[in-house]
């Protein structure tokens, strides 16, 4: 079994066989003519579930396979042009070749004894972000698993920052179109989903400021504590920017940490057409960056970043077998005094490739491409009077409806929206997501393949259409 260790002697297979997969994969992705196979759950499962994981191949050729009729084939592949549904990107080669050298490596960020290199270059990568973003010398910031994680932990420096000692007071303001995550993060913090006011939202999906500071001296006169203000850079669902230079107003006038949820609209900071569009972000106590979103990562690869590194003391902890208290006076760099996890990949490791081999406006220059792209899909679907899109964009996010003419029963019409999209899934032709606005369901593309191009969303909006109207017409005949 020593045989399947990666070490000094087995250096020649590690070679021979990560080749192999790279050119399995390589292969898959060059045959792959349509983003998913339309494959089922219960169709998949009966083959994995007749796996028996106690009596294994021994070969790794064998196990890939194995691999391709459990996985591979079926795989949703996000690179696809017509995959159009969440916010996954497709990755660049840069990213994908730190990805093999820190899964052989295996560096864990947690302390400097096991990362070495590691640490420094997290560090310098987390301080060229906050200077991108202008949160100034003070910041500081650390690498996490994803926007989740980033929220939470934002959150957690934001309620230990307030002052108060009774969390029943403590409040938190996020539009209605703000990331589950800050619920989420609420109740993991013992304050309760209601600690969390939902603040309404313009036509453009932005929060509205009038009504954010009506609630924030509403909070004020009740003798509550207004904890954060989470403002979204990029909402999952429209892409809309919240008015990030107002809402940095009302924070400092109410003593209000602000938190800027950019998990997606970060591209921005390394866009050459668009950055002003997140002016204000550098008013923020913390901003959550996900580079697997729109830095074209692979996941995951996010970070927490605060104006003030004093605030990630809430966040340390000191173990005697890990980082002993001393180490802080012997200046070792340890992250794990900044992190929430301890064990810890090197992320951050697919970032730094990326950014010496295509630098940031490679990166910005790809974003700015896919939020063209939203433009002239905004005007294909505007133009189209099968459809009825909600918002104008202001990243890469298309939200729209199939609106049949003959048919004036919404309900009707959202059952022919939910069904198409299911059958267009089943189909693999095309992945596409789906969403409610104001109880209503609608469809979604979310555009982060810069390969993507009108005639792509064209003829996805054709094979929606097909779908949606085959299930009326279906509706037709069982009425009758």
């Amino acid at each position: 079994m020593r045989s399947h260790l990666l070490n000094d002697t087995n250096a020649e297979r590690y070679r021979r066989t990560v080749t192999e997969g790279v050119e399995r994969v390589a292969a898959k992705i060059a045959a792959t003519d349509r983003p998913f196979t339309g494959i089922t759950a219960d169709a998949l499962a009966p083959r994995i579930e007749s796996i028996d994981l106690d009596r294994p191949l021994g070969d790794t050729t064998a196990v890939l396979d194995e691999l391709e009729e459990v996985y591979l084939r079926d795989a949703v592949y996000f690179h696809h042009p017509r995959y159009l549904a969440h916010l996954n990107c497709p990755v660049v080669i840069p990213a994908v070749l730190g990805e093999a050298v820190l899964s052989a490596v295996n560096s864990s960020l947690d302390t400097w004894d096991q990362s070495a290199g590691g640490t420094l270059i997290e560090r310098k990568l987390v301080d060229w972000t906050t200077a991108r973003i202008g949160l100034g010398p003070a910041a500081d910031g650390v690498f996490t698993s994803g926007g989740s994680q980033s929220n939470l932990q934002a959150l957690l420096l934001a309620r230990e920052e307030a002052k108060t000692d009774s969390l029943e007071k403590l409040r938190i303001f996020a539009s209605e179109v703000s990331h589950f995550s800050v619920k989420k993060s609420a109740q993991l913090l013992g304050l309760g989903q209601d600690a969390v006011i939902t603040i309404p939202v313009d036509h453009d999906k932005r929060m509205r400021t009038v009504a954010l500071a009506r609630e924030l001296e509403r909070c004020a006169q009740d003798g509550l504590v207004p904890m954060a203000v989470v403002a979204t850079a990029g909402t999952t669902d429209f892409g809309s920017i919240d008015p990030l230079p107002e809402i940095a107003e009302l924070c400092e006038q109410y003593g209000t940490w602000m938190h800027v949820d950019a998990a997606y609209g970060c591209g921005l900071l390394a866009s050459v057409k668009y950055r002003d569009r997140i002016d204000g972000i550098e008013h923020a106590d913390s901003v959550t960056v996900d580079y697997h979103k729109s830095f074209f990562q692979p996941v995951s690869s996010s970070a927490v970043l605060v104006k003030d590194a004093a605030t990630l003391r809430h966040a340390t902890y000191h173990a005697e077998y890990l980082n002993p208290r001393r180490m802080v006076q012997e200046r070792i760099p340890n992250q794990v005094d900044k992190s929430l996890q301890t064990t810890r990949r090197f992320d951050a490791l697919k970032l730094w490739m990326t950014l010496r081999t295509m630098g940031a406006d490679g990166i910005g220059q790809l974003f700015d491409e896919v939020c063209d792209l939203a433009v002239r899909g905004w005007e294909l679907l505007a133009a189209d009077p099968r459809y009825d899109v909600v918002v104008e964009p202001s990243l890469s996010t298309l939200v729209f409806r199939y609106i049949p003419a003959a048919v004036t029963d919404p309900a009707e019409i959202d059952r022919a929206n939910l069904y198409a999209r299911k059958a267009l899934f089943a189909s693999g032709d095309a992945v596409v997501a789906g969403t409610k606005v104001s109880g209503r369901h609608y469809l979604k593309f979310t555009l982060l393949n810069p390969e993507t191009t009108v005639d792509d969303m064209a003829a996805v909006l054709d094979l929606i259409a097909g779908h949606a109207e085959q299930y009326l017409g279906e509706s037709v005949v069982r009425a009758s």
